[in-house]
């Protein structure tokens, strides 16, 4: 994940899941501590492209 992260930049990244479907292979909590872990060595505001920005962007969904 992280070679996609800096191949694509964080502003064009997004972490996603397919819950509740996935919950019979690991709970939600286990996922959304992954993508926590994945992402820690990157700034606040490129987090926070990847678990808000880039998805409210290309979905245009508005706040």
């Amino acid at each position: 994940m992280n070679h996609c992260i800096e191949a694509f930049g964080p502003n064009r990244c997004m972490f996603e899941s397919n819950f509740p479907v996935d919950k019979v292979s690991f709970s939600y909590n286990v996922m959304y501590n992954s993508f926590k872990i994945l992402s820690k060595d990157y700034s606040a505001s490129e987090r926070a492209d990847m678990f808000h920005d880039t998805a409210a962007r290309v979905y245009r969904v508005k706040d």
